[in-house]
């Protein structure tokens, strides 16, 4: 796999990142650490995990894991999510985002984290407080880059425009959800990372295994660990998840009429786009890791992408909750809908 660049940092990632999510929850400890090696062997640099991932246990497992070979990865790491019980351990806030950075350095066992993510918006701090507090955090040298995970596309923008009028560091990555199913970044969200040098660290390649193959037509319900997670997302009785399994289905088809699985369409479709520096993948087995670095060489004719665009629209999504949020402003109906007499 040939090395890109990350956005306007000029640091080389690999095409792929290894996601850790699976990792201390639906992975041992010791099979875990096997899977990181493996990636780092087979020419994965870049691996991604997050502070409430198992609640701290993933960036502990990865600490382990690259202990000697700390040189050779760029290691992302996310904060926001709430740490335990209390609710004040969570968000964007400066006070939170000193000591959540402070906690993952420990339990990743470093110096320093390469990069360093909001997971999501904190519509209870000002986001130029947020800001100031990693542009701190690069000069102390605490962390190297900073970015953003599912931000809205005003949002990238207004973060761009305020680290310029007050003189900080503007944010170097955005991280959101792209696939054949999940299209909707096409429409803002990569020009605007395009026009300010932010790379993009895509994940959910096969939309939460909507594109694994075993979504078809006629077919049973699989089981998914995520279903209780996301009530609805993976119903296949409702309109839209309908909407999705035809898709799903159509595209299957199409990876088996050009002699591949739809897991080889599904990452190829996804490295394809000019805009993505690396697709983060999340492998629970070794079985799955072989399976993304073997379609991670494949490459997709412009026919192939042709048909892809009939099957699904270009910057379109079927589910709103696949964009990785609730949107604020739809939720709830009353935000959406003017008083009426």
């Amino acid at each position: 796999m040939t090395d890109r660049i990350l956005g306007r940092t000029g640091v080389l990632v690999s095409p792929l990142t290894l996601g850790t999510m699976n990792f201390g929850r639906w992975q041992e400890e010791g099979e875990s650490i096997r899977i990181i090696h493996a990636a780092l062997d087979a020419g994965i640099t870049a691996l991604d995990t997050a502070d409430v991932y198992a609640q701290g246990v993933s960036e502990e497992i990865v600490g382990k894991a690259i202990k000697g070979r700390r040189d050779d990865v760029f290691l992302a790491t996310k904060f926001h999510g709430q740490i335990g019980d209390n609710p004040q351990h969570a968000g964007n806030s400066r006070r939170w985002v000193i000591r959540a950075v402070d906690n993952s350095l420990r339990r990743l066992g470093t110096d320093h984290i390469d990069l360093y993510q909001a997971h999501r918006p904190d519509p209870h701090t000002d986001l130029l407080e947020t800001l100031r507090t990693l542009d701190d955090l690069i000069r102390q040298g605490k962390i190297s880059y900073y970015g953003t995970s599912v931000f809205p596309a005003h949002q990238l923008v207004e973060a761009q425009w305020l680290a310029d009028k007050h003189g900080l560091i503007a944010p170097h990555t955005e991280q959101l959800p792209y696939s054949l199913l999940v299209r909707s970044a096409e429409r803002e969200v990569f020009p605007i990372a395009r026009k300010y040098g932010v790379g993009v660290l895509s994940y959910g390649p096969l939309a939460a295994g909507w594109l694994s193959g075993k979504y078809r037509v006629n077919g049973e319900q699989p089981d998914s660990a995520r279903a209780d997670l996301i009530p609805g997302r993976f119903d296949i009785a409702s309109e839209r998840n309908l909407r999705k399994l035809a898709a799903a289905d159509a595209l299957a088809r199409l990876a088996e009429d050009n002699g591949l699985t739809l897991v080889d369409l599904a990452l190829a479709f996804a490295l394809n786009h000019p805009a993505v520096s690396s697709v983060i993948i999340g492998p629970r087995t070794l079985d799955h890791l072989e399976s993304y670095l073997k379609a991670a060489t494949v490459r997709l004719s412009g026919e192939v992408l042709d048909r892809i665009d009939e099957i699904v629209d270009p910057g379109t999504h079927f589910l709103e909750r696949d964009t990785g949020r609730d949107t604020p402003s739809l939720q709830p109906a009353a935000l959406r809908r003017g008083n009426r007499s």
